[in-house]
């Protein structure tokens, strides 16, 4: 028999689930899925201001969905590691199966 999650655990994994159920941060991780791309790219790609953007990427940043590397004055977004990539398929393959 599987174990039932510690309190903490299923906490942590509730708020990424709550981190995850916005379309807008959605689309942002779906527009990472290729490698690295800047704020302004992102932010075009998705249709929204660049404010717009990095306010979502900061609630992904803090629930370590994504990570930032900075080079000169522009922030560069990459998904966190390969689990983020998987989850967010895994859910597109579920929702996308008749």
């Amino acid at each position: 028999m599987t174990p039932l999650l510690e309190i903490p655990t299923a906490e942590r994994l509730a708020e990424m689930f709550r981190t995850l159920s916005d379309p807008t941060r959605l689309r942002l991780i779906a527009a990472l899925q290729d490698g690295e791309v800047n704020v302004r790219q992102l932010a075009a790609m998705v249709g929204i201001s660049e404010s717009a953007a990095s306010h979502q990427l900061r609630n992904l940043r803090q629930m370590r969905l994504v990570r930032a590397r900075k080079q000169g004055r522009e922030v560069y977004y990459a998904l966190d590691d390969e689990h983020v990539l998987d989850l967010f398929q895994r859910g597109l393959a579920h929702i996308r199966h008749d």
